[in-house]
């Protein structure tokens, strides 16, 4: 697996001091797990016909890949309200050049456009849906690229 540069654990650094993320040993079993649920969520996008099922399951594979990276590394989210919002940060750090920069960055929208649907009732169209997609399937390669369950 690729390591991280010291901007990259700079930044994870501080999220760590930020009681955002805890530091844990790395566990590359849990790594390879949540890659292959985010691999088979992915596989099944294309079956899908509903744009809000569709975008929960593409939410749904993004986040595991910020799961992988994160037990990759020796990392997990704090126990408490905000952990989607402190994987999303981590994947920023994290993935921060190409591939996968721009799919981290755009987490955090799909995080709040889940939250939208979720707790306001806020439909989601399929552009929406078509948009998660690739943010899950370009966070996905980006994983393998760095050796996240390799």
């Amino acid at each position: 697996m690729t390591p991280l540069t010291a901007a990259q654990q700079e930044a994870v650094d501080a999220l760590v001091a930020g009681r955002r993320i805890d530091q844990v040993p790395a566990d590359e079993a849990r790594a390879r797990a949540f890659l292959a649920a985010s691999a088979d969520r992915i596989s099944q996008l294309r079956l899908l016909t509903s744009a809000g099922v569709k975008y929960d399951i593409a939410y749904d594979a993004a986040h595991d890949i910020g799961e992988a990276l994160l037990a990759a590394h020796g990392y997990r989210t704090t126990n408490g309200p905000g952990q989607h919002e402190a994987l999303g940060r981590f994947l920023r750090a994290v993935l921060d050049t190409p591939p996968g920069d721009v799919a981290a960055r755009r987490f955090d929208r799909l995080r709040r456009t889940r939250n939208q649907s979720h707790y306001a009732a806020k439909p989601v169209g399929t552009a929406d849906a078509d948009g998660a997609e690739r943010v899950a399937r370009e966070l996905h390669d980006a994983a393998l690229s760095r050796g996240v369950g390799a």
